[in-house]
């Protein structure tokens, strides 16, 4: 049998192409497995800026029979567990007398997109059941998730672990090129934060699993940022569910299934000939492709005592032929409106709907939380008198029509808004040339919000009516034109407000567009956004996507900045026609209709809560 290594990333990673690299070792007589030097591929495929190519890697160590980094006491404990089956409670998840609550994982990484929908779906599933004793893991970036977690009993574990790993410096971002010390150097310090991510991964899981004896009722949910959690549930042996926000992120390479055949021939069988509702090819291809990655392999082997390929026996690297695991549930929380499933994805993959957060998540401010709260925030007001501001700006009485929304969430910290003062000139230039009036947001990204204050500041005294400052975090730009706030507020309340969004495809800022029914014009810039700003002009609610330079040139001469502004331009008149207003409040009616997170929880209910035996 050989092995079969697939490079990939332990985290989400924007700095750079991603890679993919395949090698092949082939099994020793003694039973041991080496790897032997990587094959190089036959050129590239890129999308957007996001690239896949074969490169060559190191040698892979051979699989030695000694004792995992992480000491024998542990090595011997979930040896002993994994033969027997059996673990005891931890004593912090435990309840009382003789049974503790079943425990619900959830881990999700990422940015704010990829994480807080998730979360969203934890706090769901701890109201709703009770019982069950939930802890949510995610990166510490995102601790103001903790109060709303709490809030809903579910306890929140942070790991250390940057949500992007994005090296400031980085020049093949935009097309350029990095020198060989440069990658050499961002690649080890990535390898060194991914070794110690997963390390808190799994400290995180043991915190809460404990060696208990009892698995009954307990789960791990993760995103497809997170399949660390893939891993750590074969090792406590837990069911492992997968919710995603978002349409797959990535896609196997056109090479993976004849590597795969060629390499792995008895588990290629395996998972072709699987019975049905078991893990077959259908799963390997659609996600499951990534747990045969490079880095996983010895991290399985190494640190979690498993076989180094999934779904082998770690002695002989044989299909695991008498044991079939059921095909792992698939939550995608987006909507079959807007998403065509087709025949070919697993049968466990369940479009639910789109997972919105609760609106008291999406206030940066204390008091407009509040004020939301005690008031139907469709119907009034709900900003608070330091950020009355926008709300008068949103009003617009001098204006006959509302302001376009402009917003690229965490593109900005993932290295893709270089030259924030010409994206700003951008919008400049497109409010003199037309009528229109925005509102950006920055979601705090501080390169951004210093050339806001700095465009605010060089106002001479004479034009003080073009920059006005209204609180610490809103800016009025440009003749009154440009409202700039660096906090957030829920989308569902600014969006119908708004006469169209401009974003980054996004799949938290395309849903909120879709519901409230306001057309789109939208600039991808990697992953699945490509996916959403081409579904978008499909369904006729946005025009062609921009490129990036028409956009967020990297270059503020006059030339880039007119060409930017004149395709921006463009687009918003073309996404203000009649027709594409009427078939964005189309989709909307549809979709208000929807609960996404309620479907997805009574599919996670289906699937893993332990009904009640009839005593006999």
């Amino acid at each position: 049998m050989m092995m079969l290594c697939i490079s990939w990333r332990g985290a989400r990673v924007h700095d750079e192409p991603c890679r993919v690299a395949m090698h092949a070792g082939r099994e020793q007589e003694g039973g041991g497995v080496a790897a032997a030097p990587a094959a190089r591929g036959d050129g590239y495929r890129k999308r957007g800026v996001v690239q896949i190519r074969p490169i060559s890697s190191p040698r892979c160590r051979p699989i030695s029979p000694r004792l995992p980094t992480a000491g024998p006491s542990r090595w011997l404990r979930i040896t002993y567990l994994r033969k027997t089956g059996t673990r005891a409670r931890s004593p912090t998840m435990a309840g009382g007398g003789g049974g503790g609550r079943p425990r619900a994982v959830f881990m999700a990484f990422g940015t704010r997109g990829d994480v807080f929908p998730v979360a969203a779906l934890a706090a769901a599933f701890a109201r709703d059941q009770q019982q069950y004793a939930v802890v949510f893991i995610t990166h510490s970036a995102h601790r103001s998730l903790s109060a709303h977690l709490a809030a809903s009993n579910v306890r929140y574990i942070p790991v250390s672990s940057p949500p992007v790993l994005a090296a400031e410096k980085v020049e093949n971002i935009s097309g350029g090129s990095q020198s060989n010390h440069e990658d050499e150097s961002f690649s080890s310090r990535k390898m060194i934060i991914q070794m110690e991510h997963r390390k808190e991964c799994l400290s995180s899981v043991e915190e809460v699993f404990g060696d208990d004896p009892s698995t009954n009722g307990d789960f791990v949910v993760i995103n497809f940022f997170a399949l660390e959690g893939w891993h750590i549930a074969e090792l406590f042996q837990v069911k492992c569910i997968i919710a995603a926000p978002y349409f797959l992120p990535y896609s196997a390479p056109s090479s993976f299934q004849r590597q795969f055949k060629h390499n792995f021939p008895l588990l290629y069988k395996y998972f072709q000939e699987a019975p049905a509702n078991t893990v077959c090819w259908t799963d390997i291809i659609h996600w499951m492709w990534a747990l045969f990655t490079e880095s996983w392999g010895s991290w399985r082997s190494n640190y979690l005592n498993l076989s180094p390929i999934p779904f082998t026996d770690p002695v002989t690297n044989l299909p695991l032929w008498h044991v079939r695991e059921e095909s792992p549930l698939l939550l995608y929380g987006f909507s079959k409106e807007i998403v065509e499933c087709p025949g070919y994805w697993p049968s466990s993959a369940h479009a639910c709907g789109f997972w919105f957060l609760p609106t008291a998540w999406q206030f940066s401010c204390d008091k407009c939380m509040e004020l939301s709260r005690n008031m139907n925030f469709s119907l009034g007001s709900v900003m608070c008198a330091k950020h009355s501001s926008m709300e008068h700006f949103l009003v617009g009485n001098s204006y006959s029509s509302r302001p376009i929304f402009v917003g690229l969430s965490s593109i900005g910290s993932m290295g893709f808004l270089r030259n924030p003062k010409a994206f700003l000139m951008v919008l400049k230039a497109a409010i003199e040339s037309t009528d229109y009036r925005f509102i950006l947001i920055s979601s705090g990204y501080q390169p951004l919000d210093s050339a806001i204050r700095s465009i605010a500041s060089s106002v001479t005294e004479s034009s003080e009516a073009e920059a006005s400052s209204l609180s610490d975090d809103s800016i009025l730009l440009f003749n009154g034109r440009l409202f700039c706030f660096s906090g957030s507020v829920p989308y569902s309340w600014l969006f119908p407000r708004c006469a169209a969004a401009i974003h980054h495809a996004g799949s938290g800022s395309t849903a909120a567009a879709l519901l409230a029914g306001i057309p789109q014009v939208v600039c991808p810039f990697l992953l699945d956004q490509f996916y959403w700003a081409e579904r978008l002009h499909w369904l006729g609610v946005a025009p062609a996507p921009l490129q990036r330079q028409h956009l967020i040139p990297d270059n503020d001469d006059p030339s880039s900045i007119h060409n930017a502004a004149e395709m921006l331009r463009g687009a918003i008149k073309s996404a203000l026609l009649p027709e594409i207003k009427a078939q964005a409040t189309r989709i909307a009616d549809r979709l208000s209709f929807e609960d996404g997170i309620g479907e997805a929880l009574r599919n996670l209910k289906d699937r893993v809560l332990v009904q009640d035996q009839p005593e006999v």
